[in-house]
């Protein structure tokens, strides 16, 4: 086998695993899939989480996964795809960020090791292998990237920062006990 095939297989192989994984956790999401709750019980989880409005929020990442996944795992539009997975992966790691990095602890592993496969398929591109090679790359051209990217970081920015306002504003409202429990009786 030749080092191309070698490496167009590789990246195959990369993008129906992440693209895969991501696909199914956008279903999950937005059908209730594999477990999932659907955009009503997601949209009520993202609300109880600072991501307001749930339904909105729900909805956005639910496609951002599924749909990003989708064109990833084929090889479409691959810039976009892997950042806009990325994107939703960035707002998931955020969620997870205080429980430190591993995911058995409830961290944000899983979340970004989705989110630079994803990111790192967007840069490389999906290979020969792909519906963008069989399709000239019309929706894979080198501008796209940055592009992509941008937007992605824009929109993440904005809606992870403003959940981060909302969760200290929150938080504000509540006051620590000045003594623990145990010295009060």
């Amino acid at each position: 086998m030749r080092r191309n095939d070698r490496r167009d297989l590789g990246l195959l192989l990369l993008r129906l695993g992440a693209g895969g994984a991501l696909a199914a956790h956008g279903a999950q999401k937005l059908f209730g899939w594999f477990g999932g709750h659907g955009i009503e019980g997601t949209g009520q989880f993202m609300e109880s989480i600072g991501y307001v409005p749930g339904r909105a929020s729900a909805t956005a990442a639910g496609l951002a996964e599924a749909g990003g996944g989708t064109l990833l795992a084929l090889g479409l539009a691959t810039p976009a795809a892997g950042a806009a997975a990325a994107g939703a992966m960035a707002g998931a790691a955020a969620v997870h960020a205080p429980n430190g990095f591993f995911n058995q602890g409830g961290g944000y592993e899983y979340a970004a090791t989705l989110g630079l496969t994803a990111a790192g398929l967007a840069i490389t591109g999906p290979g020969r292998l792909s519906l963008d090679h069989l399709l000239g790359h019309a929706v894979n051209r080198g501008w796209m990237i940055p592009a992509a990217f941008a937007a992605t970081a824009a929109g993440t920015a904005v809606v992870v920062g403003a959940r981060a306002r909302r969760l200290r504003k929150a938080k504000e409202g509540e006051q620590e006990a000045l003594f623990e429990e145990e010295y009060m009786e």
